[in-house]
């Protein structure tokens, strides 16, 4: 969220791990919060908000072991690097997966689970299809994704920005790009928000199955991918026909605005005021709610 609203002021401030946590707090005691959301905060230091007066919403983002199924090495490492999560420096917890609960809850309580929103400048109308498609991936390079972009990115105009493009750069590439393809880091279900990302700005998105799919409908809003022959057999089908799945691209961009940030957001910190005042919280006791 990245404007005011006529109940929400916000601000944002880099958590780098590596950063003396001092530098962080006087830059949050300078703005002077009444709620706090920190993305990764297992990377947060141990009682670094012991004396904040603030509500603080630690907000989960990567992919973990789910009950039942047998995890990958990456969500083990994962979870490895969440148990150094400290409980004490949140009043709540947000888990971008629901299925994820199971797993979380014996180190830290998930109060809700919400899919990651977007930035309201990342929102754009759909925009006709004119000559040959181009295709966008954003995300770092992996054995499993390449498996899926080797074989277009032969065929076909492919973009692929492996890392570092944030913001304005990256508003420009999806302003260029007619889809959005979204793959796993791993072979493991879950959902990415880059998928959201890039049906709010417009692109029809071809991506692997989602789960959860966070209320989106493949063949509907979304062409689902289970294979990189499936991928490429997409491709060929823009490529002979720009404009076959414009139905599919403003579905996709309607459903959207459910993830737009200006709307998320003051109703999250609405429900966390009046879930603290009515419940309280083991960080806050003895400290005035806002």
């Amino acid at each position: 969220m990245e404007s005011p609203t006529a109940t929400t002021v916000p601000a944002f401030f880099d958590l780098v791990p590596s950063d003396l946590p001092d530098q962080l707090l006087a830059s949050l005691r300078a703005f002077a919060p009444d709620v706090v959301i920190v993305f990764r905060p297992e990377l947060l230091a141990p009682g670094a908000f012991t004396d904040l007066p603030a509500l603080t919403v630690g907000y989960l983002t990567e992919p973990l072991p789910r009950p039942g199924i047998t995890p990958h090495a990456d969500q083990t490492s994962r979870l490895r690097n969440l148990r150094d999560i400290d409980p004490g420096n949140f009043d709540r917890i947000i888990c971008f997966d629901p299925l994820l609960a199971p797993t979380v809850d014996p180190i830290v309580p998930v109060w809700r689970s919400l899919p990651l929103p977007v930035s309201d400048s990342v929102f754009a109308p759909v925009r006709p299809a004119s000559g040959p498609p181009q295709l966008l991936f954003v995300g770092r390079s992996t054995p499993h994704r390449e498996a899926f972009l080797g074989p277009i990115k032969h065929d076909f105009d492919v973009v692929h920005l492996a890392h570092g493009i944030t913001d304005r750069r990256l508003r420009e590439f999806l302003g260029e790009a007619d889809a959005g393809i979204n793959l796993h880091n791993e072979p493991y279900p879950t959902f990415e928000n880059r998928v959201s990302t890039m049906l709010a700005a417009g692109l029809l998105v071809l991506s692997e199955p989602l789960s959860p799919r966070h209320g989106l409908l493949p063949g509907t809003d979304y062409v689902e991918v289970g294979a990189p022959w499936a991928l490429w057999d997409i491709a060929a089908a823009l490529r002979a026909t720009p404009d076959a799945f414009a139905t599919m691209r403003h579905a996709g961009r309607a459903k959207a605005e459910q993830f737009r940030a200006s709307t998320v957001y003051p109703t999250l910190v609405a429900d966390l005021l009046d879930d603290v005042r009515a419940f309280g919280s083991a960080r806050s006791a003895g400290r005035a709610t806002v």
